[in-house]
């Protein structure tokens, strides 16, 4: 990022120049093409620190509730300015609201610590209800073609009342829904449809069958959201549990799997591979 400026000192020989003054000035030069290496060095450091907190963010993906778009095991950076609130400090940034269809990472509604990719589905003032697991959107069936089927993710005609037909069923009829949608939802509620809150999204994952999405712990507020997924910078066969091992041995003995397996296990086709 930064280019070192190397600046070669010569003095040139003369009897008018004594012996200690060419050492002396040999070593000025010495001292400052350091100082210059230093300096380079510290503005690469401050530029990447810039860039990791503010611009791009690295992530993982860790489960397959987005599968077609991501796998898992997809390594993918983060755009965390497009999204982000206008800022008046700065204007030549590049800002724009979020739209419907947009794919981005938040942090999970009441658990501060997690974070999720999903797919936002409803903005706000949106009409939304599931009928066979299919969306429609202010009353109009959406083709989806980016979703997975239950076909296509091996659970065949397997039918989940609450899941399918949302929200026609009762939130208690599901385990997996946390205990504050099960109050919060209802009330969102009309003619059948759930409406979307202002300042909120209505986010779902792409592999319908298995995402624990908005259906299950409610709306991503506008706060919680951190970027959109640029592209894939590097993928590795993962299997998906690997996120649920939390022994140190057990997570060493996989980095030692990808070391050895590098070239043969990584999914060079997803190299550079855009999200979308």
């Amino acid at each position: 990022m930064a280019v070192e400026l190397d600046r070669t000192v010569s003095v040139e020989k003369s009897p008018a120049t004594p012996v200690d003054a060419k050492v002396h000035s040999k070593k000025s030069g010495s001292e400052e093409t350091t100082l210059q290496f230093l300096a380079s060095i510290a503005s690469v450091l401050v530029v990447g620190l810039f860039v990791i907190t503010f611009v791009l963010q690295a992530f993982e993906i860790p489960s397959s509730s987005m599968v077609k778009t991501l796998l898992v095991g997809d390594h993918v950076f983060v755009d965390r300015i497009t999204l982000a609130p206008p800022s008046k400090w700065f204007p030549l940034i590049h800002t724009r609201p979020v739209q419907r269809g947009d794919i981005i990472v938040f942090l999970k509604p009441g658990e501060p610590d997690l974070f999720l990719v999903k797919r936002v589905i409803g903005m706000p003032g949106d009409r939304i209800h599931l009928n066979d697991g299919v969306v429609s959107l202010n009353g109009v069936p959406q083709a989806e073609p980016y979703k997975m089927s239950n076909e296509e993710a091996g659970f065949g005609q397997q039918y989940n009342p609450y899941r399918d037909q949302f929200p026609s069923i009762a939130p208690e009829s599901d385990g997996n829904v946390t205990a504050e949608w099960q109050v919060a939802l209802p009330t969102h509620v009309v003619n059948g449809d759930l409406v979307v809150p202002p300042g909120e999204f209505f986010a779902m994952g792409d592999n319908r069958p298995v995402s624990l999405d908005s259906r299950y712990w409610g709306f991503v507020p506008q706060a919680n959201i951190v970027g959109r997924p640029l592209f894939v910078y590097w993928s590795f066969e993962t299997p998906e549990d690997q996120v649920d091992k939390r022994a140190m041995s057990e997570r060493l003995g996989f980095l030692l799997h990808q070391v050895i397996h590098f070239f043969d296990e990584t999914r060079w086709k997803r190299t550079l591979h855009l999200v979308r």
